[in-house]
């Protein structure tokens, strides 16, 4: 039997990049996966990669969405022992430039999302004494120019990794958090809204800056997310795992 055979996990933002590695690499070790995201079409694709991921079209933006994402992965499986919060928002955005609209779209998907996911999954995961999760960025600990928001919303979800351990560890609840340096996910020509061509330099401007000299692809990331779900990683809980090259040292 793999290491994960009768568990059952939620995986945000599973459609693509780090939460879709993510998932199919839980489901190789035997977990059932509910695979989430906001394009059907993709999540189609993803679930398509083994049998033991089931789709389901999500928002964690939109607050109705926490219960209903929970509600299916009972309903579907009967228990829940594994929550990723995979999905992220984050946009360039110089503060001469924010606005507060602009401000709430990254909060609401890398801070609000991740709380009332946890919030919905709590009953379930302490009766399984299962674990969360977040996914974080380099630049929830490093500041960078024209990321203030994005890296704040992330530095907040950190935070709320080191409170939510604390908290949930006399439920036998833990919390992690995998803080992900630059990774080829389509991320910059997609959530940061960048043109092919500012992309690539932006991709060769990481690459120079990162000690390791390469950016990172979604395995480097996922397989650190998943190790943190091995029983063998029962005794650690409220840390932040840097998995970034070296850039944070930077």
């Amino acid at each position: 039997m793999s290491i994960l055979t009768g568990k059952v996990a939620i995986v945000t933002g599973a459609s693509s990049g780090i939460g879709r590695a993510t998932a199919l690499g839980l489901a190789r070790q035997g977990a059932h996966v509910l695979v989430t995201g906001r394009r059907a079409e993709a999540i189609e694709q993803a679930v398509a990669e083994h049998a033991n991921l089931v789709g389901f079209a999500a928002d964690v933006a939109d607050a109705e969405d926490a219960p209903r994402t929970v509600a299916k992965a009972i309903e579907t499986w009967g228990r829940l022992d594994i929550l990723v919060n995979n999905a992220g928002a984050g946009a360039l955005l110089p503060l001469a430039d924010s606005t507060a609209e602009k401000i709430a779209d990254i909060f609401s998907v890398n801070v609000i999302g991740p709380s009332l996911l946890a919030r919905a999954s709590l009953p379930h995961l302490g009766k399984t004494k299962g674990l969360i999760v977040n996914v974080s960025s380099t630049f929830g600990h490093k500041p960078g120019t024209g990321l203030s928001h994005y890296a704040a919303s992330k530095a907040a979800l950190e935070h709320l990794t080191r409170c939510w351990a604390l908290e949930l560890a006399p439920q036998g609840i833990r919390v992690n958090s995998v803080a992900a340096g630059p990774t080829e996910s389509g991320a910059l020509t997609g959530m940061m809204g960048l043109s092919r061509e500012d992309a690539d330099a932006v991709r060769e401007a990481e690459r120079a800056q990162i000690p390791l000299k390469r950016r990172g692809e979604p395995q480097d990331v996922a397989k650190w997310i998943i190790h943190l779900t091995d029983p063998s990683s029962e005794w650690v809980t409220g840390q932040v795992i840097s998995v970034d090259g070296g850039l944070g040292l930077t």
